[in-house]
């Protein structure tokens, strides 16, 4: 969903620090109810500010 093959990131903390980012990042997506792919919620979730309020409401962030 996130390109993790072609990362370059590979210095320091920040692997880690950015896996935990995208895990946390899929397990809010997954908790959303819609039919679509993980990839289509994220990139709606991008463009749409309304449906990415409406996930962090859901999961309790907001």
């Amino acid at each position: 969903v996130f390109g993790e093959d072609d990362s370059r990131i590979r210095q320091g903390h920040s692997a880690p620090n950015i896996s935990l980012m995208r895990r946390f990042t899929l397990n809010l997506l997954r908790q959303e109810t819609s039919k679509a792919s993980l990839t289509m919620k994220r990139y709606k979730a991008a463009m749409d500010n309304n449906f990415l309020l409406k996930i962090l409401h859901d999961s309790g962030f907001i």
